[in-house]
């Protein structure tokens, strides 16, 4: 996550090239409202373009997460927050199900996309249409220590418009070394203080030591590494593959996998936090939206431990 600009698809893009390039299971999701991951990862843009959109069946994801949650009285009551329950189905991770089976895979990269807006979307839609397929998506995945999920988000704040952004184990702030940079640092840990999410800023488009001492005096310990210019992007920038990543730049994507190995999943508050922003969006428009009561959907005998002991 970050600004628009900072450098957010070509780091995820990076990221995942980093982890596929080590035999990494990843699973890429471009849920961005400008879709440019693909041809970040190396797909002509045709065939970028032509990856079924999870935000265009969003109506045969919900019915196939329900399965026979007795909760959710169908598809149409559904909604992005809603959490698992009894008889609900679980993704397993890349697993053979009508999620998954909208992926394309990109050099052993298995890549979703929320797909951009279309015409009957522009002038009455907002985007959280489409992200709301990756929020439902994740609120469903069972997925275990070395697998990898990297999700290239929209800029801004909008993160924060549901639950969505208590789905990682940690985020990445994508910051240039400038005020913009560090002013939306500080706009998105004042938004996720009080939520227990975990954020790293990761420094980008870094040209000198006074950039790293900038960043530093802005973020503080939160700093967790930075790239700097790349010849080696800017030829995959032109469609020129095999210049090699500088030493420095592949040490910061270690870096972000070791940071990421670092966080162990907590099921139960990844399960609290659902629950939570469920029953948030539910008092605050779902239920009248929808027609039904929808903290009704809650399962309180729920729990992922259960399920991955089983």
């Amino acid at each position: 996550m970050g600004k628009g600009g900072s450098g957010k698809t070509t780091l995820s893009s990076l990221f995942v090239r980093h982890l596929a390039g080590r035999g990494l299971p990843v699973v890429a999701i471009d849920a961005d409202i400008n879709q440019h991951l693909g041809v970040a990862l190396g797909l002509d843009e045709d065939r970028a373009a032509k990856i079924p959109a999870m935000g265009d069946h969003l109506t045969d994801i919900k019915e196939h997460l329900r399965g026979t949650n007795p909760r959710v009285s169908s598809a149409s009551a559904m909604v992005k927050t809603t959490p698992p329950g009894e008889g609900s189905r679980l993704l397993a991770f890349r697993g053979d199900d009508p999620i998954h089976r909208l992926a394309e895979d990109v050099d052993g990269v298995t890549l979703l996309a929320t797909g951009p807006f279309n015409d009957d979307d522009l002038g009455v839609a907002c985007y959280h249409s489409k992200t709301g397929a990756v929020e439902l998506y994740l609120n469903h995945l069972v997925d275990g220590p070395g697998e990898y999920v990297v999700v290239d988000m929209t800029a801004g704040a909008d993160t924060f418009a549901s639950g969505l952004f208590t789905r990682f184990d940690l985020m990445f702030l994508v910051a240039e070394p400038t005020r913009k940079g560090v002013g939306v640092y500080r706009q998105y840990t004042e938004y996720a203080r009080d939520y227990d999410v975990a954020i790293r800023v990761v420094g980008n488009k870094v040209q000198t030591d006074d950039d790293v001492a900038y960043l530093r005096e802005h973020v503080g310990d939160d700093l967790l590494t930075w790239l700097g210019q790349s010849a080696s992007v800017r030829a995959l920038e032109q469609g020129r593959a095999g210049v090699a990543l500088e030493e420095g730049n592949e040490a910061a994507l270690s870096r972000m996998r070791a940071e990421v190995d670092s966080h162990a999943k907590d099921w139960n508050k990844f399960q609290r936090q659902a629950v939570e922003f469920h029953v948030k969006n539910a008092r605050s428009w779902a239920s009248r939206a929808v027609g039904e009561d929808l903290e009704a959907q809650v399962d309180p005998a729920f729990r992922f431990p259960a399920v991955l002991a089983g």
